[in-house]
């Protein structure tokens, strides 16, 4: 170790030998001095910054700003009081108001009171200058009046006294009572002095408080909900906008003189909440809007399900419709499929009744010649929303029905005995049986399609539920190829395609519904072949595009947006059989929900209106040879008698193989050998089920009635 000495004084004449410092420094090469200051400073400035996060400190904090601003609150809003009651403000503000609504008749009785209120301070102004006279006036004449009053008590207390001296008793008892109030006053006002500024002070803080006037962060937790569920007014929907974090639109509201009132339409009661157009200015386009719908929605006060946006007709301009708040969360009440005992359907001309829009009108949908596609999440009302609009036109007696439930838990049971056809059940099986209902109503499209024109076809409809089970089923048949799949060679894809394809022309319509849609188990030739389109909520929007369209969904139309669980029954709807708001690609309803007792009971009334319908559970087709006369008994049932035209269609249901080419001559011939041939009742061909049953008990066993 090596020392150097230095020395603590500097010489100050160059050239010289430096005078020794009496105390050498020593200082050790190898051996430097820890940075301990460094080290004090890095923990004080932790210390200071924890002190600073700390949860008290913050607490501190807000509750200094917070009362702090409860006091320049509670000031502004009494000088804002004060102004608006010694000037015409509050009616020059609601008079902006109600013409940035559209609401002129308000506007102008606002501008009458207006006028009403300057007219009066006009004339107090003028009274208050005449007021100094008046009062000079009033008070010599008070003052007169006065002491002749107490004069005259004067003088009847002397009179009865018979003490001259007490005329003036009266009047020295008045001086004595002012003398006392003034040392009442001095006496009082030296403390009020000193407490009446904190009174004002506590009273302005007392007013602030009551109001809210302090930021939202600095608020205890139980009052930062601010305004939520309050009604909403120009100025609130144009704050909404500005804060929505679109520059362009920022910038411009800023810079309009109105404070971007003209950018509103007027403000219209909807429903169970309010609508409004929004012309955005230039450089703003529709959609920057559309995807901010969440903060849209937070800014007004609302939760996202609260808010929808749609693009109507008119150039750059959005559609916003606002809630109440928990509005939405409230039920509709019953179908009046369930409350009117009398309610039929015309398929041609009428309408479902299936719900409400979010305006509170009533929802028809039309289905006449109209393929049906409902698709959303599991558990979420899909079915019950298609066996709705089912239970409805089953009360037309005219409509066919064929049904494969693919689920299979019984939520189509009440058809038995209205439907032709009720395939219930998730197996491969149950897959196959559906496949050749719907390849059967493809022979019988084909078949009216081949008619002579002009001829009148009643309405078949064939229901699928749970169409994603059909489109994934991997069995093949006999000729190799399979019954599922989304490609050329499935069986039940080209079936529902060609459906699709003529099947409306000839009221011969398919309805199907599914869950989460995908390209594997809902092929876009399928989905795009539906005339309606409707959906419950999904997960994605990418689900939202192919169960509604690309179109739908860039107008507005959001399935995904809505809430799983909170939302069952709620389908937003793309058709055109449906009243829809112009310029809007969709509309969401809110259906009614009909349980299984009701159901039933509206399936008992549409059983009521027909002669009694045999229902099926398989097609049957595979069987080569038939009992021609025991099919017609079959497909009798218990009627008396039944018109051969639904013979004939009976026994085409229950077999196309074998009698899907009957002629009504087929048919006569058949009957005739049996010795039941065919009769008119009310000057219609009728089949008599008493002669079909005795010529069955009748024929001989050895013989063969079959076709």
């Amino acid at each position: 170790m090596t020392e150097n000495v230095v020395p603590l004084f500097k010489d100050p004449t160059p050239g010289t030998e430096p005078a020794p410092a009496s105390v050498p420094l020593t200082v050790v090469a190898d051996k430097p001095a820890p940075a301990r200051p460094v080290r004090v400073f890095v923990r004080g400035r932790r210390a200071v910054v924890g002190a600073v996060k700390h949860e008290r400190t913050r607490t501190a904090a807000r509750v200094t700003v917070r009362h702090g601003a409860y006091l320049i609150g509670g000031t502004r809003i009494a000088a804002r009081r004060a102004w608006d009651g010694r000037t015409g403000a509050r009616y020059q503000r609601m008079m902006r108001a109600a013409e940035a609504a559209g609401n002129y008749e308000a506007a102008g009785d606002w501008e009458e009171r207006l006028h009403r209120f300057r007219a009066e301070r006009h004339r107090r102004r003028m009274d208050l200058l005449k007021a100094p006279q008046d009062m000079a006036k009033s008070a010599a004449v008070g003052t007169a009046t006065g002491i002749g009053a107490l004069i005259a008590v004067g003088v009847a207390l002397a009179i009865a006294t018979k003490d001259p001296w007490d005329v003036f008793t009266p009047l020295m008892a008045l001086v004595e009572l002012v003398r006392l109030l003034v040392v009442i006053v001095q006496m009082v006002w030296g403390p009020l002095v000193a407490v009446g500024p904190w009174l004002a002070l506590a009273g302005l803080w007392a007013l602030g408080r009551h109001q809210a006037a302090a930021p939202q962060w600095a608020l205890p937790a139980n009052t930062r909900t601010g305004d939520a569920g309050a009604p909403i007014t120009p100025s609130i929907v144009v704050t909404a906008l500005r804060d929505l974090g679109v520059a362009p639109l920022r910038n411009a509201i800023k810079d309009m003189g109105d404070a971007g009132a003209a950018m509103l339409g007027p403000i219209r009661i909807a429903g169970c909440g309010v609508e409004v157009d929004v012309t955005l200015p230039s450089g703003v386009s529709t959609n920057e809007v559309q995807a901010r719908r969440k903060k849209l929605a937070e800014n007004l006060s609302r939760h996202e399900h609260e808010v929808f946006v749609t693009i109507p007709e008119a150039a750059r301009t959005v559609r916003l419709w606002i809630a109440d708040s928990g509005a939405l969360d409230e039920p509709i009440g019953p179908s009046p499929l369930a409350l009117d005992e009398t309610m039929t359907a015309d398929y041609a001309k009428g309408r479902a009744p299936w719900g409400q829009d979010l305006r509170g009108d009533e929802a028809a949908l039309s289905l006449y010649q109209r393929h049906l596609l409902i698709t959303g999440k599991s558990n979420q009302g899909k079915t019950a929303a298609l066996r709705a609009l089912a239970l409805w036109l089953a009360l037309d007696r005219r409509v066919e029905f064929r049904i494969a439930d693919l689920k299979g838990v019984g939520d189509w049971a009440m058809f038995d005995g209205l439907a032709t056809v009720l395939i219930q059940g998730p197996t491969d099986d149950h897959v196959i049986d559906a496949t050749e209902m719907i390849e059967e109503a493809v022979a019988e499209m084909e078949r009216r399609v081949q008619a002579p024109p002009g001829t009148k076809f009643t309405p078949l409809i064939c229901v699928v539920d749970e169409a994603q089970v059909a489109f994934m089923c991997p069995v093949k048949g006999d000729d190799g190829r399979p019954y599922g799949g989304s490609k050329a060679t499935s069986r039940y894809f080209m079936a529902a395609r060609k459906i699709h394809n003529q099947g409306r022309a000839v009221d011969v319509l398919l309805w199907q519904g599914t869950q989460d849609p995908t390209d594997q188990n809902l092929p876009k030739l399928v989905r795009e072949g539906a005339h309606t389109r409707a959906s419950l909520v999904l997960g994605t929007e990418s689900q939202s595009r192919m169960a509604l369209g690309d179109s739908a969904v860039d107008g507005g139309a959001a399935p995904h947006l809505l809430r799983q669980g909170l939302d069952k029954g709620t389908v937003v709807v793309a058709s055109d059989g449906i009243k829809i708001p112009a310029g809007q690609p969709s509309i969401t309803v809110r259906t009614h929900y009909i349980d299984d007792t009701a159901a039933n009971q509206i399936a008992d009334r549409a059983r009521a209106l027909r002669d009694g319908v045999t229902t099926l559970t398989t097609t049957g087709e595979n069987e080569e040879e038939r009992d021609a006369l025991a099919d017609i008994a079959t497909v009798l049932g218990d009627n008396p008698r039944v018109l051969t035209a639904d013979v004939l269609k009976r026994l085409t249901t229950l077999s196309s193989a074998v009698y899907g080419a009957w002629t009504p001559g087929d048919l006569k011939r058949v009957l005739e050998d049996a010795g039941a041939e065919p009769y008119k009742s009310d000057g219609r061909m009728v089949v008599g089920r008493e002669r079909v049953a005795r010529a069955l008990a009748n024929r001989d066993t050895d013989g063969s009635a079959s076709a």
